[in-house]
């Protein structure tokens, strides 16, 4: 369940900071009842920096797989054992 604060409780800013690092997830700030400004700590950022690279390669590769480009894992594999023996 996403965490949802007033912009008003901003003031405290070592407790939020402490919210930020053990929610591990962005915390939704309101203003006037709507929704504002988004703020989570630095390592949940660069999580999900790494997530959205992923899913933008993975959306790739399934554009490439749809269109007939690319190999089948198994030859990959086996080359890889051929080449480096692993």
């Amino acid at each position: 369940m996403p965490t949802i604060i007033p912009i008003r409780d901003l003031k405290d800013t070592n407790a939020i900071s402490q919210r930020c690092h053990d929610s591990q997830e962005p915390i939704f700030i309101t203003k006037n009842g709507y929704g504002d400004m988004v703020i989570m700590s630095m390592e949940t950022f660069e999580r999900q920096q790494v997530m959205n690279e992923v899913y933008a390669k993975l959306a790739v590769a399934e554009a490439q797989h749809e269109a007939g480009l690319g190999r089948p894992l198994a030859d990959i594999l086996k080359e890889s054992e051929e080449t480096y023996g692993v």
